[in-house]
């Protein structure tokens, strides 16, 4: 084994399971989360500007810088840790404390975040969040009352997480100081990877649950326009039907729209293959909790299903209706040009027709022409050969008259059968 050589990238791909290890967070501990992203074109953005905005808020603190290149970092600034992550779209910020604030879900926690830093981020806030991880009560009816107390009654989603180890509850409303609201009661001996786990995948679920919903607005728009080329389709199918309108004019409009749903599709599919990437993560994360239901409360999955899941539908809807309409344009386009075709057959048919009735009149008119062709040439030929024989009628006691009459038979066969040859040796 000592003389195989390892591929290249061998270290780096199994080091690469280990480099995002799952926070340890005791409890009572305090977390703070902030995903930026680009308004626009998140995906192709410069990397190297998030990374630049990391290492100024290290500097801020005296933490030392991310390995060149890095997507990942994990480390202490101040009394804080800190753990940043580059993803497709965005990049995330996540900041752990010990102890909690007297005040529920106090603003001044985000502190370690300085207002003149946030303001230079190369990007917006997609999401934040403000996660308060505390020890479980002793009685289960005062955790339910402080839920209650911190969030708002008809949109609560409380839930026991893996195996009754922790409660956690959230509203996913943003708050007046614009952050989301989660809570974690902690079960005794719980261990703090276990907790760091639960608060990751907390702050996880809200990204990209946010995320997703980036598809919902856009759904919305393809509907709108997908409404007004229905009606122009439906219509130039109609037409079809009824050949009111020439076909090629019919075909050029047809081309039209199934340009208009190319376009779209081409715009709106990064967004749409997001969107259902995102659900699959995020419902794949709520699964890892293992939920239990808490005094009859709904549940992060049911929460999702009810408020979530349409918004989904909406956007899974419009990308299905979207292709069913480019394959229906695509279809009406084949039968469109499958009308074209078979008028332009039967026009270069009745074309043809047409150039065969010519050419037997112009072969008539050339069989007539070379008939007085034969006559004319001949004439002339027995004019020449009477003028040539002349001499002779004296000798043979005949008149120029007779003389002419037997040389005209003759000089006329000779004269078609060189014009018949002429014609043979052309091709004809």
């Amino acid at each position: 084994m000592m003389n195989l050589i390892d591929h290249p990238d061998r270290y780096d791909l199994a080091n690469e399971l280990h480099a995002r290890p799952s926070p340890a967070i005791s409890a009572p501990g305090t977390a703070v989360y902030l995903a930026i992203k680009r308004p626009q074109n998140a995906a192709n953005r410069d990397r190297e500007a998030d990374r630049q905005h990391l290492i100024a808020l290290l500097d801020r603190f005296g933490a030392p810088h991310p390995s060149p290149g890095s997507n990942h970092y994990f480390g202490e600034i101040g009394r804080y840790h800190l753990k940043w992550e580059q993803h497709n779209e965005f990049v995330s910020y996540t900041v752990f404390s010990d102890g909690i604030s007297s005040r529920a879900f106090d603003p001044a926690a985000f502190d370690v975040f300085p207002d003149d830093w946030l303001a230079d981020a190369p990007g917006a806030r997609i999401t934040s969040a403000h996660i308060r991880v505390q020890q479980m009560p002793s009685v289960e009816k005062d955790m339910d009352k402080l839920v209650r107390e911190w969030f708002v009654s008809e949109s609560i989603a409380s839930t026991w997480v893996i195996d009754r180890s922790a409660m956690i509850a959230g509203d996913f409303r943003i708050d007046p100081a614009g952050h989301m609201r989660f809570v974690a009661f902690v079960s005794e001996g719980t261990g703090k990877r276990r907790i760091g786990r639960i608060v990751q995948r907390l702050c996880e679920i809200e990204t990209y649950k946010t995320m997703s919903m980036l598809g919902f607005p856009v759904a919305r728009d393809i509907h709108r326009q997908l409404r007004n080329v229905d009606g122009e389709l439906t219509h130039l199918v109609g037409t079809m039907k009824r050949g009111d309108e020439p076909a090629e004019a019919t075909l050029s409009e047809l081309l039209s729209i199934s340009a208009e749903l190319e376009e779209l599709m081409a715009s709106t599919s990064f967004r749409m293959g997001a969107t259902r990437a995102y659900e699959a993560i995020l419902n794949q994360r709520i699964g890892a909790l293992r939920e239990e239901r808490f005094r009859g409360r709904q549940t992060l999955s049911e929460f999702m299903m009810r408020r979530y899941d349409p918004a989904m539908r909406t956007t899974k809807s419009a990308a299905t209706q979207l292709e069913t309409m480019a394959a229906r344009a695509a279809r009406a386009g084949e039968l469109l040009r499958t009308r074209v075709d078979v008028e332009r057959a039967e026009q270069n048919q009745a074309l043809l027709e047409s150039m065969d009735a010519r050419a037997k009149v112009q072969l008539r008119l050339q069989e007539t022409v070379e008939g007085l062709s034969v006559v004319a040439i001949s004439y002339y030929a027995v004019s020449l050969a009477g003028y040539l024989f002349y001499p002779l009628a004296g000798a043979l006691n005949m008149s120029k008259g007779t003389l002419t009459a037997m040389l005209t038979l003759p000089v006329v066969l000779l004269v078609w059968l060189s014009v018949r040859r002429i014609r043979k040796s052309l091709g004809h």
